[in-house]
Formats: structure tokens, sequence, C-alpha cells
């Protein structure tokens, strides 16, 4: 199989067509032949700091081209790129710091370590660096305020087999429009597999819904990347906005990262058609994952589709397999010999047989498709039933004054738990939202209480910290 470096792929893509363009953010723009000698040059200035191969490079940088080349830097030289949000307050960066242990810090400044500042320019040479292979090609970050950051060290080295199969369906000189943060690991994966296909990929600075749309239309984009948060913003537009822009070259809309409302999933497929709609679950961690296609889905709805790598089963308590059709714990487990991941900062919750679990609940059906109730610290026992939060929020979605939302439980003396509603929403009332509610849900699965407020709930990953929600609550 012919194999080669992520460092000599890029250079291969600048010498077959130097003044196409790589990567777009904003008003700014990088051409292939640009983002090889940049990242040249940002690589021979990380080496001067001492980074080696193997060493943590940790990027806090906002989506920009500099994210690009300061990814393609480290893969130049054999280090590993280790993204982190570049809002990431002070505390959260310094842990994730100690864990990475970077000779460099890209973007913010961190006691004890050299930084090259947000907008930094490197002055160094430019010219072809000897071939190198960074043992893991990325390292992101979970855990957030929820506990104590980790580190998910890719298992793979930073080499592409050129004749693998596309999973994602990107094309050779095609280009994906990509609206989420780069430091989440969908993002990342899907513009930076993109990229070294030889997609053009054109990254907003931030998520917006019409001008999504608006670059959809004006590079002619054959692919995007979003999440249910903004599947919901975009379909929110006026349809005369919305219907405004030509989205015929558009071949492959994927969606992950969060649960999808059914009512959203079907309003997508009736505007773009079944065969354009994608879905992906799986961790980053990579054991397993599952992909369903819009076809698939209306055949099978609220699925999240069947295994495409690893093997997943559904478990009790006890450990033991489930019925089909019965709610268990989701675990995984590679096919592969290679470990997909490695923490730092954190164990994995591993059986002795090698399965893994990440906390979901979920269950199968009989010709294999995989549906996902909620992670296990998130699901509600309310009066002795168990309530899944995305239930209740994907009801209170179909609100359209409702924004954004996330319901958590609350400590209560009869119930147990109590199910609150914290809620985004422009110009509705407590008693309107409950008697919405009402017509869609049973009774116990209402909440009891509401909050409004007029932050955004979700970020633009789709990503919601309900621990900490909770916390500032109780």
């Amino acid at each position: 199989m012919p194999t080669v470096s992520f460092a000599q792929r890029i250079r291969d893509l600048a010498a077959a067509d130097p003044d196409r363009p790589s990567v777009t953010c904003g008003s700014a723009s990088l051409t292939r032949g640009e983002l090889d000698r940049l990242s040249n040059a940002v690589g021979r200035e990380l080496q001067s700091h001492g980074v080696d191969v193997g060493d943590m490079v940790t990027i806090a940088l906002p989506n920009s081209v500099d994210w690009y080349v300061a990814f393609a830097a480290c893969w130049k030289i054999g280090a590993i790129p280790q993204p982190v949000s570049s809002r990431l307050p002070g505390r959260e960066l310094e842990q994730i710091v100690e864990l990475a242990n970077p000779p460099v810090v890209i973007g913010a400044e961190v006691e004890g370590r050299t930084c090259l500042p947000i907008g930094h320019r490197s002055t160094f040479d430019d010219g072809e660096l000897p071939d190198a292979i960074s043992p893991a090609w990325k390292a992101p970050t979970s855990g957030g305020s929820t506990g104590r950051p980790k580190l998910i060290v890719s298992g793979d080295p930073s080499v592409m087999d050129l004749d693998a199969p596309n999973a994602l369906g990107i094309t050779p000189d095609g280009c994906m429009v990509m609206p989420g943060p780069l430091y989440h690991n969908g993002p990342l994966v899907w513009s930076l597999t993109a990229l070294l296909r030889g997609s053009h990929i054109v990254v907003l600075p931030r998520f917006d819904a019409q001008e999504t749309l608006r670059l959809l239309a004006e590079h002619r984009a054959d692919i995007v990347y979003l999440v249910p948060t903004m599947m919901k913003r975009i379909w929110r537009l006026p349809e005369e906005v919305r219907e405004s822009y030509d989205l015929s070259a558009l071949k492959v809309v994927w969606h992950l990262a969060e649960p999808c409302p059914e009512w959203l999933k079907q309003v997508w497929i009736d505007w773009l058609g079944a065969e354009r709609i994608f879905e992906l679950y799986g961790g980053t961690e990579g054991q397993a994952g599952t992909i369903i296609t819009g076809p698939e889905w209306l055949a099978h709805r609220g699925s999240v589709g069947r295994t495409y790598a690893g093997e997943i089963k559904i478990l009790d308590a006890d450990g033991n397999e489930v019925p089909t059709g019965e709610m268990g714990e989701v675990w995984m487990r590679r096919t592969r010999e290679e470990e997909t991941y490695h923490y730092l900062g954190a164990e994995p919750r591993r059986r002795e047989d090698g399965w893994e679990s990440l906390g979901d609940m979920g269950r199968l059906d009989e010709d294999g498709y995989l549906y996902l109730g909620d992670r296990m610290q998130d699901m509600i026992l309310s009066g002795g039933s168990n309530i899944y939060p995305a239930e209740v929020e994907a009801a209170l979605q179909e609100h359209p004054q409702v924004r954004s939302c996330v319901v958590i439980g609350l400590p209560d003396d009869d119930l147990g738990n109590r199910i609150h509603a914290i809620v985004e929403a422009d110009r509705v009332t407590e008693d309107e939202l409950r008697t919405f509610m009402g017509e869609r849900l049973v009774r116990y699965k209402v909440p009891r209480t509401f909050e409004f407020v007029t932050e955004t709930l979700r970020d633009d990953a789709g990503k919601v910290r309900r621990a900490a929600l909770r916390a500032e609550r109780l």
C-alpha cells in the first residue's frame, strides 16, 4: 500500500498545484505552496526552541489559517500537535500544559513556556525540511469543568495510505466548508483529512448560519460539517434567506457530536434530500463508530447507524449482554491490533476482555442499528423513572422561540430529582412551554421548573457542560 507521511503529502500537494487554494478563513487565504513554505519556517522556529520528534506543541489559536500552519509545522518536524480552545480559562490551560509538557505554546502565555503569540510571523528559513513522522498525529483534550482535563493521544502516527477507502466522501480538488471550532475533534479530523486529500478548506472564524450558506454557494462546496445546533440555526433562518443560496454542488452534509432531534433531521432531509445527509457516532478515542445515511435513517428513525469500525455491544449493570431492543450501556472494542489512543491524565473504563465504555446508554435493533440515550451520568432518576435529557431537549427545541436549551436534574424531596430546563428563548412564557411540552411528552418527563437565560448554552461544536450548569445551580 502506498503510504506517505503527512509532511510529504503537504509537499506533494504543493508541488502538484502550488497556486491552488488550500485554506481560507475570512479574508485570509493560503495556497498549497504558501502552506508548505510557512509550515517549514514555523517548524524550524519550533526546533530552535527545543521541540523534538515526539514532543507535544500546545496550539491555542482561534479558527484561522495560522491554525493549519501550526498543525502542519508540527508534522513537518515529527512533533505532536495538541489543540486547545483559544478562550480556555488560565487554570484549565495550565493543567493541560502540565500534562502535555510542551516546549512551546502557540497562541497563549503560560508561565515557564516559550510562547509564539497569535499573529506571529516566523522569519526562519522556509525551505524544505527532512521528512519526519509524528508518533501521534493529534492529541486533543477532554474533561473540561467536569473534572481534571485529560489528553486523548492518537494511536496513529502522521502517515496516510493513499489507497485507503474514503469514508467521509471527500473529493480531491473539492471544497469543504467547516463552521466548527477547530480545537474539537470532529472539525479537526474532518478538515485536516480533507486538506490532506487535496480539498480546499473554507473555515469560518466563528459559526454564523447565513454565512455558512453563503460560503457553500460561493465556493461551490461539495461537503460540509455541521452539528445539530448549527442545523437548527440554519433551519430557523427565514425561508426566503435559506432558499436564496445555490447549494446544488453540495453532495455530503455530515452531522455528529450531539443528539439530533428527529424533527430536525426530517426537515433537512425534506429540504436537501436524504441522499446528502450522513451521521456519524463515535468517540475521540476511536475504538469503534457507526454511520447512517439519510435513506437508512428513514427506515430506522432515530438511529445513529451500524458499526463501520470496531465492535459495539450493549451490557447491563452486571456486565451481561442485554436482549435486542433493550437499553443498556454502550461498550466498544477495537478490531485492529494497534491501540487507537491512550490517555494522559486519566484511565479508560475498560474490561479485562478489552471492551471499553465512554458512558453512553443505547440499544441495538434486530438489524444491528444503534439508538442512543444519554450519558449515564446525565440520566435523571425522578419518581422511580429514568429520564433522558436529550429526549426532553429535543421536544423543547421544536418550539419556534427556543434557541437553545439544557435539561438537568435538581434535588427534590419528593421525587428524588426534578427535571429543570434552562432555556434561551425569545418571547415565550413558562406556562406556554409547559403546555407545549405536555402535548409532546408523557407528564413525568415535562420539566417541573424552567429557567430563562440570555446566553447560548451550547458552543459551536454542539457541546454543553451539563455537570457545570448543574453544579452552579446547586
